[in-house]
């Protein structure tokens, strides 16, 4: 059985999974890549070996997005939105999942959420492999 993934507005105003916008976006973030993690049941989406976020089907929560943010941040999300989960697979301090069948979150703020995880992520790296990282050309 397949699942309807969510669907966004793209910036061209075009709609399209939202799956492909988050890979079509993170395409010129050094290092970033994604790839099917099969152990986990998600997209998989990583900086030099360490993930940022978690895309996956729940059978309780249907799709979600997991990524890392401010703790305080966090908190307040959660407080303020039903969609905002503890995050699944994750430490639930640092992550947020987002319930994507019920997000009342546009599509930039999702982006938003995707690339402050990205750079919070590259932030906890040992800094040679940030330096690495800024060499890279995308």
């Amino acid at each position: 059985m397949t699942v309807d993934e969510p669907k966004i507005t793209n910036a061209a105003g075009a709609i399209q999974p939202l799956l492909t916008e988050l890979k079509d976006t993170i395409q010129h973030w050094q290092g970033a890549e994604v790839y099917y993690r099969k152990d986990w049941a998600c997209e998989y989406f990583h900086v030099a070996g360490k993930y940022f976020c978690l895309y996956v089907h729940h059978p309780q929560y249907g799709w979600l997005m997991t990524v890392k943010g401010l703790p305080e941040t966090n908190d307040l999300l959660r407080e303020q939105y039903t969609f905002v989960i503890p995050g699944y697979y994750a430490n639930k301090t640092h992550w947020n999942s987002i319930v994507l069948d019920k997000t009342t979150f546009s599509r930039e703020t999702l982006l938003s959420m995707l690339k402050q995880s990205y750079d919070l992520v590259v932030a906890s790296l040992p800094k040679k492999t940030q330096r690495n990282l800024a060499k890279e050309k995308r």
